[in-house]
């Protein structure tokens, strides 16, 4: 077992959240503190100009009153809920699962497992023990042996096989593809964390559109140090790039708790209800589908951060990352968010999906 770390139509008259589950695009925040108190203050703030509480808090995730008020009250408040867990250890927890949308209806939009499951390879697979005393032989390999785990290890494997299956999300900053293949749902690509949102959402969407799974962001820390998040104007920019690129869910992370509410401050509420107010009104001017799409190689999970990135965390960039990075600026520049990133895969056909593709080593 590999040990990893942790667009739609716009009606304006009716995106509040509505029980039939006719949102058109789910927005609102993570809580990432312990109480109930905590949380209610939170949901109070925002419930106003967001519909999605992400109950997103280890401890929470634990304690099923805890759980049960918290998931109560925000849907009490008209929140859709996502609720997250980073272990199914605890006895209470399938069960719950299994009966939250009979109990929250169609405002239990489903788990949040674990995070950043392939991103995190990049940085923690040459140090992982069962990699080290087992080295793949190759990416292919490597591959396998991530999706296997994935869809085999308690966990994302116990969500898919309870009676009531949740959609299974997750967030990660690299490497959705695989995300995807191993069994997720749905991928909240993280950005504010001074890379390419532009590349992010080709990677992301991408990879949604030709596996037929949906997408989302979470702005997460522009910095390590405080105030963590991006000030308010550029996560209002972050929001709008992402829901004009035809993201399902837009999310802004909230830990850890440097005031009541977690590290949001009034410039970030102004900007979460300037977005709520533009989405009110105004019908997403996206590109989706793209315009063109760019395929990479088969297995080739080359984390594109920067032109030295790893590929899996176990190999170093190889001859043929210079030709990618190059190919994937080009078209970047050529296209901007018209752009979608995949890789080769015999299970899909991307001529049914677009107009124009382009692959890897192709004369640009």
């Amino acid at each position: 077992m590999i040990t990893v770390a942790l667009f739609f139509l716009v009606n304006p008259l009716n995106l509040a959240p509505s029980g039939d589950g006719g949102t058109s695009v789910y927005f609102g925040v993570t809580f990432s503190s312990n109480t109930t108190v905590e949380a209610e203050l939170l949901i109070d703030k925002v419930k106003s100009y967001t519909n999605l509480l992400v109950v997103d808090s280890g401890p929470v995730s634990k304690n099923e009153t805890t759980m049960n008020e918290i998931c109560d009250y925000a849907t009490n408040a008209n929140l859709n809920i996502i609720v997250y867990f980073g272990k199914i250890d605890q006895s209470w927890q399938l069960p719950w699962i299994n009966n939250a949308k009979n109990r929250f209806g169609d405002r239990f939009l489903g788990i949040y497992f674990y995070d950043e499951p392939a991103g995190s390879l990049l940085e923690t697979g040459s140090t992982d023990d069962y990699l080290t005393a087992n080295p793949p032989q190759n990416y292919e390999a490597m591959t396998n042996l991530f999706i296997d785990s994935w869809q085999t290890m308690p966990g994302l494997h116990s969500l898919k096989t309870l009676e009531n299956p949740p959609t299974a999300f997750t967030s990660d900053f690299a490497l959705y593809w695989f995300d995807y293949k191993a069994g997720y749902d749905v991928v909240l690509a993280q950005v504010g964390l001074n890379q390419s949102i532009t590349q992010d959402i080709a990677l992301v969407r991408g990879a949604a559109n030709v596996q037929n799974k949906s997408w989302g962001a979470i702005v997460t820390y522009a910095s390590d140090e405080q105030p963590y998040l991006e000030d308010g104007d550029k996560l209002y920019q972050d929001m709008v790039t992402a829901y004009e690129n035809g993201a399902k869910y837009i999310v802004v992370f909230n830990y850890p708790k440097t005031n009541e509410y977690g590290i949001l401050t009034p410039e970030h509420f102004a900007a979460l209800e300037k977005f709520w107010n533009k989405i009110q009104t105004s019908p997403p001017q996206h590109n989706a589908p793209a315009q063109a799409v760019l395929a990479l190689p088969k297995d080739y999970a080359w984390g594109m951060r920067t032109p030295d990135d790893t590929i899996w965390g176990l190999w170093s960039a190889d001859a043929k990352a210079p030709q990618i990075w190059n190919a994937t600026q080009t078209l970047l520049n050529r296209y901007g968010t018209g752009l979608d990133i995949v890789y080769e895969d015999s299970a899909f056909s991307l001529a049914d999906k677009y107009s124009q593709i382009y692959f890897w080593n192709s004369t640009l």
